[in-house]
């Protein structure tokens, strides 16, 4: 294998093998990573537009039975810390959320094992009749697969009943690494990832827009994240025609603080700035019938994520008003809507809100007026 040949196929669109991604991860420089990433980004998404979004990340609960290694948010059956998410401290969250010119809700939550698909239907209609504007992008294949398992229904009858009570998109949360190997080791309890890629190809064809994820830098091989991209990518080719499938791909690394695996002296956080950046360009080289690739800049940081710009990347994700199960594990940035606008700028390209589906939408009027307030006390 030759890097220069490898670049030049994934130039063309080619679908590399995982183990040519191995080798290009392995042996080319990072400046040619971000170079070639960078112009493919230039091909999906054209001109000098960076994306963002306003939504709340809300749990329903945190009592879960999956036991995941890397988990600091869970809490078993009965635990006194254990808690589900009234409709009332609902209504004060998307209040909240609405306030701060946002209009979607990230909902998850663990594998609770008496909230099956009624619970779900139930919960899903109330808050679209309380909120008709509201966009539900909620649950994530562990839960659709753990909700069918404990009603023995299929993955489609689950996400057929959800997509009707009010869900709009899902995300592609529990994904980790895909390989069962891992799983068996950081996240037994929940589905195998063939069952995770089963689950998304059910909601491709429900029509239901998804997003996938990959977190790594833990226990995995460098075949083991390339395959990961692979197996999404195979799912993604496979998608109805008329179906958007995955509009995303999110990579971030392992966050290791108070961690069993950390604990157990398993596994630590060790992904440097530059092993992320050429993470995102392979994700954009490894996917390229994903439109889009977006820098976590949670876990690695506004300067780090600005750099991930410019090798691939071409969303910023959200400001994130509330996150509970990442900042558990140690993830500690933020941003305002101000912030993560400056940060875009700051990096040379043009800050454009969106939503869910990838759609721009217009600034709130209270974020323009905050935004014309700043530039009013900069020129005084």
């Amino acid at each position: 294998m030759q890097t220069a040949d490898l670049l030049h196929r994934a130039l063309n669109l080619e679908f590399l093998t995982a183990e040519e991604g191995v080798f290009l991860f392995e042996n080319a420089s990072t400046a040619e990573l971000m170079y070639v990433g960078n112009r493919l980004r230039q091909h999906h998404v054209p001109g000098n537009v960076v994306t963002w979004i306003i939504d709340r990340n809300s749990n329903t609960t945190n009592v879960c039975i999956a036991n995941c290694k890397f988990c600091n948010f869970y809490r078993r059956p009965g635990h006194e810390e254990s808690y589900v998410t009234t409709i009332e401290e609902y209504k004060q969250k998307i209040d909240e959320l609405f306030e701060f010119g946002g209009e979607q809700l990230l909902l998850q939550g663990g594998h609770h094992p008496d909230l099956g698909l009624d619970y779900y239907v139930q919960l899903f209609s109330d808050l679209k009749k309380l909120y008709p504007a509201l966009k539900l992008h909620a649950l994530g294949p562990p839960e659709i697969a753990h909700i069918a398992k404990l009603g023995k229904l299929s993955h489609y009858e689950v996400l057929k009943a959800l997509k009707e009570a009010g869900l709009d998109s899902l995300p592609g949360a529990g994904a980790e690494i895909l390989n069962d190997r891992v799983r068996r080791l950081i996240s037994k309890g929940k589905c195998g990832g063939q069952e995770w890629l089963d689950v998304m190809r059910a909601a491709h064809q429900l029509r239901l827009t998804t997003s996938a994820t990959m977190m790594f830098g833990h226990i995995e091989t460098n075949y083991e994240r390339m395959e990961h991209l692979v197996w999404i990518r195979e799912v993604q080719a496979e998608k109805p025609e008329d179906a958007k499938g995955f509009l995303a791909f999110i990579p971030w690394p392992f966050q290791d603080e108070d961690t069993m695996l950390k604990r157990l002296k398993r596994a630590r956080n060790t992904v440097t700035g530059d092993e992320y950046v050429r993470m995102i360009a392979l994700s954009r080289i490894m996917l390229p019938n994903v439109p889009n690739i977006q820098a976590s800049w949670l876990t690695v940081g506004k300067n780090i994520g600005q750099i991930c710009l410019h090798a691939g990347a071409n969303d910023f994700g959200s400001i994130m008003i509330e996150e509970n199960v990442v900042s558990a594990a140690g993830a500690k940035f933020r941003f305002t809507a101000n912030g993560i606008q400056d940060a875009i700028r700051e990096a040379g390209f043009v800050p454009q809100l969106r939503n869910q589906q990838y759609e721009y939408r217009e600034l709130p009027s209270t974020i323009r007026q905050q935004e014309l307030d700043r530039a009013s006390m900069i020129v005084d």
